[in-house]
């Protein structure tokens, strides 16, 4: 059964967060924020963008009972769009008091907190606030991780879409951004990195696409710095027997928009040397090996988890003797963000011990990285299904360094 949420914090909304407290034995999730500094809190609640917010608020949900508000005697509409019993404080005596009151005895509550700052991505409320909020409700503070998921990162079937959409156009723009360099290259013309980058980015925008950041095309040794970006005036040429790495993500320019988010590597030439190839088998190998676990172990009756999946994918080019040159995660959460708010595939950077869910999308994107040479990079998406199933999205996927000018 496809899982949906509706439009704002509505009444039916609650009653899912509340719902999803009680499965998770938790007595309420306690959102804070403070200049508009917890984005969670912002698109969870769906709070208006044009309210000031300079002072503190906290809004309480219980796993049962009616939510709470707590906001500033200057900024008492704040949190007037959701539903709750609203207390309001001028002095930093009050808000202790009425923070008390509103949490009423509740043992074990989420905020937007991760122990040890190990998941730093919702790592948001600071640790006096999570100290003041122990002191004064003499609570437990647990990390609402697994309920952002829930409320952030599910996708219905219309996102799902979006992503499919998106997905098609960029497979299309890699293949003309290849074709486009061939043709400069052949016709003798010059063209370089970011000449690259700004043709694929008005291919983006001709498709009614957007993206929060540029896309990016890396040449032989700036390919070994997996966020290199060329700009305006950083840049280098392209020439033949150069290459070249690709990596680009848009979503459709329309609200609930999500992501896809691909790479692809060439070679300017008619042939692609050993050496490009070689290293290119081991991350797609690697790549191929995560697909893979997911889709056996999704079946499975046990919680999957992005560490585990991380594991199969690095120890795939450990084994092969070049683990020291995969240094960054296997793969992030995609959204609305194109790096999204749920499970990343992580136990390098952090061990991130959230749950895969079902209706989430994530990519996988192990690479290889010599920093004075080249590196290479595979990147696919994966959704998972709710029939404990996978849809791999960026097909057809790559198998082989493309020979640009073949």
């Amino acid at each position: 059964m496809e899982t949906t949420f509706e439009k704002g914090l509505s009444d039916s909304r609650v009653r899912q967060i509340q719902d999803s407290l009680q499965t998770l034995g938790l007595d309420g999730w306690l959102f804070y924020s403070f200049r508009k500094n917890n984005t969670i809190a912002q698109k969870i609640l769906v709070l208006p963008e044009h309210l000031t917010q300079m002072r503190r608020f906290f809004y309480y949900i219980p796993a049962k009972g009616v939510p709470q508000k707590l906001v500033h005697g200057i900024e008492r509409g704040t949190l007037d769009t959701l539903p709750g019993d609203k207390m309001i404080y001028s002095s930093w005596m009050e808000l202790e008091d009425a923070l008390k009151r509103m949490v009423r005895g509740g043992k074990k509550i989420a905020m937007e907190y991760s122990p040890e700052a190990n998941i730093p991505y919702i790592s948001i409320v600071d640790a006096g606030t999570v100290e003041l909020v122990k002191k004064t409700t003499g609570a437990e503070v647990v990390s609402s991780a697994d309920l952002i998921q829930f409320f952030d990162s599910i996708w219905d079937n219309e996102q799902l879409e979006f992503h499919l959409e998106a997905s098609r156009a960029l497979i299309k723009f890699v293949h003309e951004a290849f074709a486009e360099i061939k043709n400069k290259l052949k016709s003798k013309q010059k063209i370089t990195e970011y000449d690259v980058q700004q043709f694929i980015l008005k291919r983006i925008h001709e498709h009614g696409m957007t993206t929060e950041h540029y896309p990016n095309c890396s040449v032989n040794q700036n390919s070994g710095d997996p966020h290199y970006e060329p700009t305006k005036e950083i840049f280098k040429e392209i020439h033949e027997n150069d290459f070249v790495l690709i990596d680009l993500w848009c979503k459709k320019n329309t609200p609930r928009g999500v992501y896809a988010d691909y790479t692809w590597v060439g070679y300017a030439g008619t042939t692609v040397p050993e050496k490009y190839e070689k290293i290119f088998q081991v991350v797609k190998g690697a790549r191929d090996a995560a697909v893979s676990f997911i889709k056996n172990e999704i079946t499975k009756e046990q919680p999957l988890y992005g560490w585990q999946v991380d594991d199969v994918c690095r120890n795939y080019i450990k084994s092969k003797g070049y683990g020291e040159y995969f240094i960054h995660r296997t793969g992030h959460s995609i959204g609305e963000d194109v790096h999204g708010n749920g499970a990343n595939i992580d136990n390098l950077e952090t061990k991130d011990n959230r749950r895969i869910i079902p209706r989430t999308c994530f990519s996988i994107e192990p690479g290889i990285y010599f920093i004075d040479d080249f590196g290479v990079r595979t990147e696919i998406d994966v959704f998972v299904m709710e029939n404990k199933d996978i849809l791999v999205t960026g097909t057809p996927l790559q198998q082989e360094v493309l020979a640009i000018l073949k």
